[in-house]
């Protein structure tokens, strides 16, 4: 297999254009002669360059509104031939086959074309036939032929054609080969997911993610996993689109945290009242809402002061200088925000391990999309839990109706409820959380987990009673049993918000009327594993 192969003949189609001039110049003074498309030889003649159209190569137009016109034998076979098959050259020479050593293609903008919201004719017109077929065939035959198809890569190009005298190395072609093969197949990913929800196929026969890489990272969950973080290029608002202004890169948990934070807590709008998510290892432990960020950031802060040291906090509304003096009193990971102001990225510049994060908006907690996981042999693809009750949905089962604002906190700990890992129990009084239990193999040990937690914070803070003295429950799931209701009631719970839906929901709701418990059913689940 030859190590240095020199380029004689590239063949230039792009429709991203940054860099092409400055590479076809390097191109032209070592000597290769390039060969272009349409608008592409167009720019590069416009520069003063000699250019070859792909229409004399070929020997036929442009046509179909360009859809056909590399593809052609001209074409592949000069970049499929192998120059060392006797064979092959033979019948390059017969007829009249020129080798292409360098294809530099990037594809028609399908995935940008579909997140701006263009209609499916557009998109259709913005699916690229021939550069992906151009593609693999150039890194098919990567022994000979080098393939470019992102402007990142062309100073690499440029250092590899200067280094080895307008040669490049085998170790080049196979890096860029595997880059090829990954943009065709993440191409082909975003054109199969577009249809299928154009058809609404919600089980297309074959299933396929993609993602770019953005960060490469130092390691996963623990120090002996390797790990990387991949963009999947969609817009939704969130730890891939941020923009980090201080601190370390994000570790694997970061990001992971992060992620959870920010999507909590934009279901609080911010045009209503500020609110502030601090999580822990992808749970919450403390979430509030209030009048100023200051004071939504403060009574989260208070649920869970132990877990909330080292930890990440997410705002629905931009960072204010008075909620940044109060946040970097304690030891924080990241802040995620829409938007800081200068004063609070000022105070937060004095804590250089602070990452402070901010995103251009809040995501859509109601927006369609799809979540996966892997599992051994596969994995598991299901909506984004998007689930969302009104008031007007909820069902009163008790002898006695929450009060106005029994029922607005129960809204509020339903809400909290659905990002906390199950089984999940959320204890609210007056728009904070004062007792969360995440995760327990059991619904009891999570009510009482959540309320032993508030117990310790009231002793922590000189109070008298605990805090869920006159608070509400959200439970992700229906009690099935009594027990969790009652050890509720017992900590002082005066209302409860579950699903309903279990075989004993009649013994449920007497021991809620027993203990002049409110309680209400949404007929709807929100288990996260």
């Amino acid at each position: 297999m030859p190590n240095l192969v020199p380029i004689g003949r590239a063949l230039i189609s792009v429709s991203d254009k940054t860099g092409l001039i400055e590479l076809a110049r390097t191109l032209a003074a070592l000597g290769v002669e390039l060969i272009s498309t349409g608008g592409t030889s167009g720019m590069l003649r416009a520069a003063g360059l000699k250019v070859r159209d792909v229409a004399e190569v070929t020997g036929f137009p442009e046509m179909m509104d360009g859809r056909v016109k590399t593809l052609h034998p001209n074409v592949h076979g000069g970049l499929l031939a192998l120059r060392d098959d006797d064979e092959h050259l033979v019948a390059m020479a017969a007829h009249g086959i020129e080798p292409i050593d360098l294809l530099i293609v990037n594809l028609y903008p399908f995935e940008e074309t579909v997140a701006r919201g263009a209609d499916a004719t557009t998109c259709i017109e913005n699916i690229d036939i021939g550069g992906p077929a151009m593609i693999r065939a150039a890194s098919k035959n990567h022994r000979f032929v080098t393939v470019v198809t992102d402007p990142a890569d062309y100073p690499a190009l440029q250092d590899q054609l200067r280094a080895h005298d307008g040669a490049t190395t085998l170790a080049f072609r196979q890096k860029q080969a595997l880059t090829a093969y990954s943009r065709t197949a993440a191409y082909d990913t975003a054109v199969a997911t577009w249809l299928a929800a154009e058809i609404k196929e919600p089980t297309p026969r074959h299933r396929s993610f993609a993602g770019t890489l953005a960060q490469t990272l130092r390691y996963g969950e623990n120090p002996h996993q390797s790990a990387a973080f991949y963009t999947d290029g969609s817009r939704r608002p969130g730890v891939a689109s941020a923009h980090q202004w201080q601190g370390k890169e994000l570790s694997y948990n970061n990001i992971n945290d992060t992620d959870a934070a920010f999507e909590l807590v934009a279901e609080f709008a911010p045009d209503s009242r500020p609110a502030c998510a601090i999580i822990k290892h992808a749970n919450p432990c403390g979430v509030a809402r209030a009048t100023t960020l200051k004071e939504a950031y403060l009574r989260a802060y208070v649920c869970d002061q132990t877990s909330a040291f080292g930890g990440i906090i997410a705002l629905n509304q931009p960072l204010d200088a008075e909620t940044a003096e109060e946040i970097v009193k304690i030891f924080t990971e990241v802040v995620i925000a829409p938007g800081a102001s200068d004063a609070a990225k000022a105070i937060f510049a004095t804590k250089k391990n602070l990452r402070l994060l901010t995103t251009a908006a809040l995501p859509d907690p109601r927006s369609k999309g799809l979540a996966f996981k892997q599992v051994a042999g596969g994995f598991l693809v299901q909506d984004r839990d998007a689930g969302h009750v009104a008031t007007s949905d909820l069902k009163v089962v008790t002898k006695r109706a929450p009060s106005a604002a029994e029922l607005a906190d129960l809204m509020f700990a339903w809400t909290v409820a659905k990002h906390v890992k199950s089984n999940a129990i959320v204890y609210v009084k007056d728009g904070a959380t004062v007792g969360i239990g995440a995760g327990q193999m059991s619904r009891i040990d999570s009510t009482r987990i959540a309320a032993r937690k508030a117990l310790d914070m009231a002793e922590a803070l000189g109070l008298s009673a605990p805090l869920t003295r006159g608070a509400v429950v959200a439970s992700d799931a229906f009690f099935p049993f009594a027990d969790g209701l009652i050890a509720a009631a017992e900590a002082g719970a005066t209302a409860i918000i579950q699903p309903g839906g279990s075989m004993r929901d009649d013994e449920i709701i007497a021991a809620a009327d027993a203990a002049g418990l409110a309680m209400v059913f949404t007929g709807q689940r929100h288990f996260r594993h």
